[in-house]
């Protein structure tokens, strides 16, 4: 109640703020429009004029765009229409299930509408222009939401507001850069997991996007429709950003997000020295490392930004480096936050995988990288179970990139997450007449092939473990009752992995079996926990269900 009256105090104090947000439109009178007119060539393949959408054999979506920022937002939003509304309806029914009350929905409306009072501030007039553009082809469903302008810009923040708000860390990543005696040809590569995970449906439809912008630098970027910034990608210089969320305090205002941060780096960067400065300039509002790889300086540095904080991070004497969770600059030595996010999440543990997987892999190529960012295992290859946020592979990722910026190469994982087959791009090619003229964009005999777990018994296993684990949340809601073999199957399809037995209590718990329950918390505490706040969970409930064992 006192969050409520506080949130009205807010709004009402800032209501002239407010209405000026939602009122705004960006200035496209500048720029010169054609509404495009799509050519349906067959089921999945669309074209406007050079601007052309298809889907290949391993159902990834490529969009090549062209033309000044306003065109670019029509030509996108009018080749990715039906892909756009259903993604938006995808990421805004997660949000329904997660505040089903429409009290909570009107309550966390008012509050987007307050917090996001200062993004468009905050964002390039390119970049706006180009947005509007998007959001004319976005669905009128969501318009009691917010304008769709407006909603556009809101989902831009989506990353930056869920870590920012309940610090979910929704992206627990996993990057790296090695080159010189690192890699078999001396040549910088780079590789990363982008461990975002909002459903099953919201990762069906990836999109390698390629942008020609009027202005600035071509670039290749993998993401999903309707988004116009970036989490992974590389333009045509050969320079690369990959982002992995840090801990973050939670500000008061929605400035720039992080992922329009990158893109003014991949439209506007030659090397390393641009992305710093373009970095430097703009405020974000959550805390972010950004791992640049440079073909023109044939090194990889990362840049650890945050709402009051800015450091780069730099290897002396090595040639690799690694980008998980946490800070590792100077700027950063004395960060509480930083410091207590190193002895209590699981970037470190990762942090530390990767370095005992460097060691057995002396000089990595393309296959081998897939290889590192397809590794389920725990330190010394301990079984820590299927899902395990320890692993680099967390059987979660909405992709994975293989990036080779010296040869302008770039690798990208199909579907299930980093398992399917990678798709190699060359941009050399794709921005050059060469790929109008064969029509394809990759380049497939550099394919790298599918992960031979996708065949595996376990990988069926698991694929059924993460269907029974939102049956067994509804009976430990207490919505449903489980039948008495339910659990012991349950467990059986991912043995190694402690959330099984720490679920498994739960229920019982709730039931009121104490000795069973007791039973499977102490099981639990025999396995690789997450989390150190994971495992103090664990220990409180044991420390519960013993002290009703006593009371009876």
């Amino acid at each position: 109640m006192i969050l409520f009256i506080s949130l009205n105090c807010i709004l009402s104090l800032t209501s002239c703020g407010i209405r000026k947000s939602i009122k705004h439109i960006p200035n496209i009178k500048q720029y010169t429009l054609e509404i495009p007119k799509v050519n349906r060539i067959n089921d999945s393949t669309f074209s406007f004029k050079k601007n052309y959408l298809t889907k290949n054999k391993q159902q990834l979506w490529e969009l090549y765009i062209e033309g000044n920022p306003l065109q670019l937002g029509y030509n996108n939003g009018a080749l990715t229409q039906d892909l756009m509304q259903k993604q938006e309806k995808i990421f805004f029914s997660k949000v329904e299930d997660f505040l089903p009350s429409k009290f909570k929905q009107n309550v966390l409306r008012g509050f987007l509408k307050w917090y996001n009072r200062k993004m468009y501030l905050n964002v390039r007039e390119d970049f706006q222009a180009e947005l509007y553009g998007l959001s004319q082809y976005s669905s009128d469903e969501y318009n009691f939401i917010a304008p769709k302008y407006l909603r556009n810009l809101y989902l831009h923040g989506a990353h930056d507001i869920g870590h920012a708000m309940q610090d979910l860390m929704m992206v627990g990543c996993t990057s790296l850069a090695v080159w010189n005696e690192n890699t078999e040809e001396g040549d910088l590569l780079i590789g990363r997991n982008f461990d975002f995970y909002v459903s099953e449906d919201f990762a069906k439809n990836k999109v390698i996007e390629f942008v020609e912008p009027e202005n600035g630098i071509p670039y290749l970027s993998v993401s999903w429709p309707g988004m116009i910034g970036v989490v992974s990608g590389m333009n045509k210089e050969g320079i690369t950003v990959t982002i992995n969320a840090g801990k973050s305090k939670i500000p008061l205002a929605a400035k720039t997000p992080i992922s329009l941060v990158t893109r003014e780096i991949l439209q506007y960067a030659k090397n390393i020295d641009e992305a710093i400065a373009i970095a430097k300039k703009r405020k974000v509002f959550v805390s972010e490392s950004i791992l640049v790889g440079s073909a023109n300086d044939k090194n990889a540095i990362i840049i650890e930004v945050s709402p009051d904080n800015f450091g780069v991070y730099k290897v002396e004497n090595t040639s690799r480096i690694f980008c998980t969770n946490h800070f590792q600059s100077e700027a950063y030595k004395n960060d509480k936050r930083n410091q207590k996010h190193i002895l209590e999440s699981h970037s470190e543990y990762r942090y530390e995988k990767l370095q005992e997987l460097l060691e057995k892999n002396k000089k990595l190529n393309p296959e081998k990288m897939a290889a590192i960012l397809r590794d389920k295992s725990g330190l010394k290859r301990e079984k820590i179970g299927y899902g395990n946020e320890k692993a680099i592979n967390q059987l979660l990722a909405h992709h994975a990139v293989i990036f080779s910026p010296q040869k302008k190469l770039v690798w990208i994982s199909a579907n299930p997450y980093q398992l399917g087959e990678f798709v190699c791009y060359d941009l050399n090619e794709i921005f050059s007449d060469e790929r109008l003229r064969g029509g394809d964009f990759a380049k497939s005999e550099l394919n790298i092939a599918k992960d031979p777990f996708i065949d595996s018994q376990e990988f069926k296993n698991y694929k059924k473990y993460k269907m029974m684990s939102e049956e067994a949340e509804k009976a430990i809601e207490g919505k449903v009752l489980l039948t008495d073999d339910f659990l012991p199957h349950y467990q059986s399809l991912n043995p190694d992995f402690w959330l099984v037995y720490y679920q498994t209590g739960k229920y019982y718990f709730r039931q009121k079996e104490y000795v069973k329950a007791q039973a499977e918390f102490k099981k639990a505490l025999t396995k690789e926990i997450t989390t150190v706040p994971d495992r103090k969970n664990v220990e409180h409930f044991l420390k519960k269900t013993n002290k009703k064992i006593k009371e009876q």
